[in-house]
């Protein structure tokens, strides 16, 4: 009889046990709900924001856009300072910039006077002339950067090689800046530093060294051949 009574009792235990269990592990279906279903009022708070906070975070106005995206367009054509710097024409005493030929091919070498290589270079920028012949489109600059040189000196050697287009003698400011720009190697006339203007003000320098007038030619074509 112990025995008997000793197995049921085991038996309601074991009944007891795996009761309990089945409650903790099987949750009603109203504490499902309570646990694991938020309102939709909850979810639309969380989870969907306003129009007006969309707007005041990821649609920055068109002026915004425009100040962080898209440079001014006058930062963008900004010319460099020698451009407007006031220079003479040895030959005629005419007050002129380089802005003032806007619209125009312009071929600049730095040179000085007594500089054997700048004068080379000169006899190959006549012969460019005579390839190309008259053009009102294209203007040729023999810009004396020695600062020891004059205005007076300068024309009397213009004239007596020859050359008929501009030469001018550069200011202090005006060959810095072409320093500035370009390098300092542009203030070296033996290495025959020259550079092509476009029709738009953008410098273009040329490689360091005589160029024939082919090789000039060559170089500056594509300029001449862009619309003014």
């Amino acid at each position: 009889m112990k025995t008997k009574q000793v197995l049921f009792n085991m038996v309601l235990l074991m009944a007891f046990l795996v009761s309990a269990c089945s409650g903790a592990a099987t949750p009603t279906a109203d504490t499902m709900m309570e646990k694991e279903a938020p309102t939709a009022e909850a979810m639309m708070d969380k989870a969907t924001p306003t129009a007006d906070a969309i707007m005041d975070k990821e649609t920055p106005t068109a002026d915004a856009m425009m100040s962080k995206e898209t440079p001014a367009a006058d930062a963008i054509m900004e010319a460099p300072a020698w451009y407007s710097a006031s220079l003479t024409n040895a030959s005629t005493g005419q007050a002129f910039t380089i802005n003032d030929f806007k619209g125009k091919v312009v071929l600049v070498e730095t040179l000085a006077m007594w500089c054997s290589n700048c004068k080379k270079q000169q006899g190959q920028v006549k012969a460019l002339h005579d390839l190309l012949g008259e053009r009102d489109d294209f203007i040729s600059l023999g810009l004396d950067i020695d600062l020891n040189e004059n205005a007076a000196d300068l024309k009397g050697y213009v004239e007596s090689n020859g050359f008929d287009w501009i030469y001018a003698v550069a200011t202090k400011d005006i060959a810095q800046d072409l320093s500035k720009h370009y390098g300092d190697q542009f203030l070296n006339p033996p290495s025959t530093p020259m550079l092509v203007i476009d029709r738009k003000g953008e410098a273009h320098p040329l490689p360091f060294g005589i160029k024939s007038a082919d090789e000039l030619l060559k170089f500056i074509q594509p300029f001449l051949d862009e619309a003014m």
